[in-house]
């Protein structure tokens, strides 16, 4: 047994650094997407149902909508506050000029301008955050600091526990086992 428990030392050890190296890789792989760029920002001359067309958004993901804080604003609103194009009834307003949305979970997100009559003219944008596959990664972002479009997975996350569970078990028997030089 002690023979065995010091044989899976390295095993172990090889565990916890794959560990470490997912989760600095997941958090690195989440992009952010300027809204509207490279041609334009958060205005009303953008065309948003072509440039989400360009885009997928995964859960990990960041939208920024950049503009003139003076001309407009950004709202998240419900589907049906989006297709009748009103902020009255809200989920979040904000109006920076620099708003940064994360994107936290795979759903539909509907934004628009709040001034009267910007969204009736095309200020408004559907936000599709889906399920990132497996390995391959997604497009790159627009703008932005330069990132991959991949995120984390529940999938991943317990598969990693679970080596992490198992190498803490290995290496709690490894410490207990005599060295082998006793």
């Amino acid at each position: 047994m002690a023979r065995m428990a010091r044989a899976l030392v390295p095993v172990a050890m090889a565990a916890a650094l794959l560990l470490v190296a997912t989760v600095f890789m997941e958090g690195a792989a989440a992009a952010t997407y300027t809204v509207g760029a490279p041609d334009g920002l958060w205005d009303m001359q953008t065309d948003y149902a072509q440039w989400v067309k360009t885009k997928t958004f995964h859960p990990g993901d960041k939208i920024t909508f950049t503009y003139s804080a003076e001309l407009h604003d950004v709202v998240e609103v419900s589907r049906a506050g989006y297709e009748g194009c009103s902020s009255a009834n809200n989920i979040s307003a904000s109006r920076t000029g620099n708003d940064v949305v994360a994107l936290t979970a795979v759903g539909t997100r509907y934004f628009l301008c709040g001034l009267t009559g910007h969204c009736d003219s095309g200020m408004k944008i559907r936000v599709d955050v889906v399920v990132a596959a497996s390995a391959a990664p997604g497009p790159a972002a627009a703008s932005g600091p330069a990132s991959s479009s991949a995120s984390s997975s529940a999938p991943l996350s317990c598969i990693i526990a679970g080596g992490v569970v198992a190498a803490l078990h290995l290496m709690q028997h490894a410490v207990v086992a005599r060295p082998f030089w006793w």
